[in-house]
């Protein structure tokens, strides 16, 4: 979206002596005239000459508030041709001059744009604490027009540091302001803003209410190119609620406008967003004559950027038209345009429309070294994404995973596929640690991580302003700071292996992978290959045993599959369904009878299931073989793993001691008197337990008692969805206690080295109503990389009477010396003969052993 700020200009009178003007000021008034002149018509280097005539002169013969005025204008000028540093070289001369002249409305003027620069530059900290000093002389001096203004720079500053609610706070206020001081420019500009923040917050309705209140403000004041912008913003929101004929409308009434005012890199940018408009209708040639007529535009407007969009953009329409040798023509022209500007995230849209075409083209070799190149650069995206904008990126790469994984199987290498599984099934574990802020133990590796955290916010920042307004100088910025970013990661992976999983873009080599598979252990992780273009729909079913990988493929209706695994896990959380049992037998068609040989054939001792989207609500110990009658259960032992780590975990050899903690607010609705009954009979089981109940089940105990403990109980409530629980007064991502709650992103300064086990009993501790499980795998993910070597969570809510008598068995088993997988087995068929909303709730994640 295009979001408009208000940069000021200067005052252009200077103080009038009462006497005759010398000569030299009459000389210097008319410089300024003629500068005024020609920022009217546009006339930029000449402008700039003409100050630097003006800076001379007022140096010559001492006129500070001539000189103030010469700086300051000279960094309006480069601030608006778009060289940040050297406005910023002037803007920075200029204050102290008006400062001691005491021109404190030019003193704020030049703050606030100072803000914006430091803003243009990535530096958004800078960028506020000038801005709010401008706003507090804007506010001294009673000056309500510049208050807005300023107000609404601020806003724009942490809308592109990922607040938008901050964002809109600022905007908010600023509003109000510009209404009553009748400044139609500033309100129309806010308004637009403000829609720009909804559409960013996936409000698109709401967005198009202000875009709308925008649109006839700008229309009276006669600017011609706000209508042009806000009338494509309008076409961008239409395009986000799939009606691109309403689109399309707007991007036509934007672009004669464009057209008129002689916005040529505009022009060039609705072409675009029609053509874009009519490829989403099925009209391919239509968005290829947009797109053509987009091309040579954006090369006169020197938008490289834009010329790269518009040729990848060629290239998908002529992919379109089923000519992939003329689609591979125009992509491979954008590709360097793309590297040369650090366009990264257009990078590996590319990327991957190449290795797409090639593989239309059957030349398999080249798609698969293409589309791992978009991958590998995607994964070094990804991590410094704000979280508006990471699910749409997911959602625009992940056909490339999938449409590699699909051609490598079919290459007949199905190592190399399973390789970018496992890192991408990882890669969505450390997104989910990034997005709750996850700590590290080690706090110098925390340090670095923060540090190369804030570049790649920086970076960021900078990506959208390239895409807001492209200039040569802030592409070089971008490439630089890029190869920095780079080089953190590479030396805070060497330097603190601990946390290089955090960084890793390219697939660990599957021997490593399987040499950490304890032997009678069979891995199972089914992979969804469906939904992308040109690629058929199947579900591939990866089988690893320590010594072999093998890989079943079979069409599926994905609908139709979505379905079924929706309506099963709503048959599984309601005892009144007796209908489960049909439900459980097609997805064991689908999930287990493919692969039911090699499971047998390889001796297995235990199954450990790496589930991932939906399937993580689904515990695949229910299904039932319509053969014989028989939960998958009843045959092996069932674990799930977040994925396969490449870092060795010895056997464990602890005896089962356990701290367990539970209830903290027994006298409130927060109360589960079941849990207190449930810790009281477990701890008895493991000799050297011990309990810590009700207003004794504090965080302060469980952190200082913990790392004596092999196993760590926790009878309490947890809320792990993102708007929080109120009714539990807790924050997302926390668990209950008594004296303050425990945010999991802590975990890691727990210390858990010595922690064999985590279990969570006390609710529905992992799961999370988003359906595609993130919560379920994180949080094991989370203990995991705390040191825990295992976690046990539940799915669903169970009743008291069945959950005390299964943690009782479980306890009870272990302590016979069975392994945590076979413990657990043991409890649940002790169960069996109920409905498994009883019994397979809980959920062993990690080691079995």
């Amino acid at each position: 979206m295009v979001v408009e700020h208000t940069a000021e200009g200067i005052a252009l009178p200077i103080a009038q002596s009462t006497q005759a003007q010398t000569q030299s000021q009459q000389q210097i008034q008319q410089l300024l005239e003629q500068a005024s002149q020609q920022r009217e018509q546009g006339e930029s280097q000449a402008e700039i000459a003409t100050y630097q005539q003006v800076l001379t002169l007022a140096r010559q013969f001492k006129d500070r508030e001539a000189e103030a005025i010469a700086l300051q204008s000279l960094g309006f000028v480069y601030q608006n041709i778009g060289q940040p540093r050297q406005s910023l070289e002037f803007y920075n001369q200029a204050l102290p001059f008006l400062r001691a002249i005491n021109n404190r409305e030019q003193e704020a003027v030049t703050l606030s744009n100072i803000g914006l620069v430091y803003n243009t530059l990535g530096q958004p900290q800078k960028a506020l604490e000038y801005l709010i000093a401008a706003l507090s002389i804007a506010k001294t001096a009673g000056d309500r027009p510049r208050v807005a203004t300023t107000l609404n720079n601020i806003g724009l500053v942490y809308d592109n540091i990922g607040q938008p609610q901050k964002a809109l706070e600022y905007y908010d206020s600023a509003l109000p302001i510009a209404k009553e001081v009748s400044d139609r420019e500033q309100e129309y500009t806010t308004l637009n803003n403000i829609g720009s923040v909804y559409d960013t917050l996936g409000q698109t309705q709401k967005a198009l209410e202000y875009y709308d209140a925008a649109l006839p403000i700008a229309r009276e004041l006669g600017d011609r190119s706000g209508v042009a912008s806000i009338l494509n913003n309008i076409g961008l929101a239409y395009d986000a609620l799939k009606q691109p004929q309403q689109a399309l409308k707007h991007y036509n009434a934007a672009l004669p406008i464009a057209q008129e005012v002689g916005n040529r890199s505009k022009e060039a940018i609705i072409l675009n967003n029609i053509g874009l408009a009519n490829d989403n209708i099925g009209e391919p040639r239509q968005a290829l004559a947009s797109y053509e007529a987009a091309l040579p535009i954006a090369r006169e407007a020197g938008n490289s950027l834009q010329e790269a969009t518009t040729l990848s953009n060629i290239g998908a329409a002529y992919d379109a038209l089923n000519q992939p040798q003329k689609a591979l023509e125009y992509y491979n022209a954008a590709l360097p345009i793309r590297r040369k500007v650090g366009d990264r995230i257009g990078e590996v849209a590319t990327l991957s429309n190449i290795g797409a075409a090639y593989r239309d083209n059957n030349q398999p070799t080249k798609a698969i070294e293409n589309s791992q190149q978009s991958l590998e650069i995607a994964l070094q995206i990804r991590a410094g994404l704000k979280r508006e904008n990471r699910q749409a990126f997911l959602q625009s790469i992940r056909g490339t995973g999938v449409g590699l994984v699909d051609l490598l199987i079919n290459q007949k290498q199905p190592e190399r596929a399973y390789q970018w599984v496992n890192l991408i099934t990882t890669a969505d574990l450390v997104d989910y640690s990034r997005l709750i802020d996850a700590k590290v133990a080690n706090p110098q590796a925390q340090q670095a991580i923060a540090k190369w955290n804030q570049s790649n916010r920086r970076l960021e920042s900078l990506r959208q302003q390239l895409q807001e307004q492209f200039s040569p100088d802030l592409s070089a910025q971008i490439n630089a700071l890029q190869a920095e970013v780079n080089q953190q990661a590479e030396i805070i992976s060497r330097q603190f292996p601990e946390v290089a999983e955090l960084f890793e873009t390219k697939p660990t080599d599957i021997a490593k992978l399987r040499a950490n598979i304890p032997a009678g252990t069979v891995v199972i992780q089914p992979v969804l290959l469906t939904r992308v273009n040109k690629v058929p729909d199947t579900i591939a079913l990866f089988v690893l045993t320590k010594d072999k990988l093998t890989v079943t493929q079979q069409k599926i209706a994905p609908q139709a599959f979505d379905e079924l695994v929706t309506r099963y896990r709503q048959e599984l959380t309601d005892g009144r369904f007796k209908k489960y049992r049909a439900t459980s037998t097609k997805l064991y068609d689908i999930l287990i009878r493919p692969i039911k040989a090699q499971i047998q054939v390889a001796s297995t001792k235990q199954l450990s299931i790496i589930a991932t989207g939906k399937l993580r609500y689904i515990p695949f110990e229910t299904l039932l073989d319509r053969q014989t009658g028989k939960y998958l259960i009843q045959k092996y032992p069932i674990n799930n793993l977040t994925r396969l780590s490449s870092r060795p975990l010895p056997p464990n050899k602890q005896k089962s001691t356990m701290l367990a903690l539970g209830n903290p607010f027994p006298n409130d609705r927060r109360s589960l008197p079941g849990a207190e009954d449930e810790i009281k009979s477990i701890t008895s089981v493991l000799p050297g337990s011990e309990a810590h109940l009700g207003v004794e089940a504090k965080l302060n105990t469980f952190t200082t008692v913990a790392p004596r403990f092999p196993i760590l109980h926790l009878a309490t409530h947890g809320c792990f969805r993102p708007g929080g629980c109120p009714d539990l007064k807790l924050e997302a991502n926390t668990i209950l206690f008594r004296d303050r709650n425990f945010q999991i992103a802590d975990a890691a300064i727990l210390g858990l080295k010595n922690t064999n086990l985590v279990v969570l009993s006390a609710c529905q501790t992992a799961v999370q109503a988003n359906s595609n499980g993130e919560e379920f795998a994180g949080i094991a993910y989370l203990f995991e990389r705390a040191g825990a070597r295992s976690v046990i969570a539940s799915l669903w809510l169970v009743k008291d009477k069945e959950t005390k008598e299964l943690m009782i068995n479980f306890y009870q088993n272990l302590q016979k010396g069975t392994t945590k997988g076979e413990a657990l087995r043991q409890a649940k068929l002790s169960l069996i003969d109920k409905h498994p909303l009883y019994w397979s709730s809980f959920i062993l994640i990690g080691d079995a052993r």
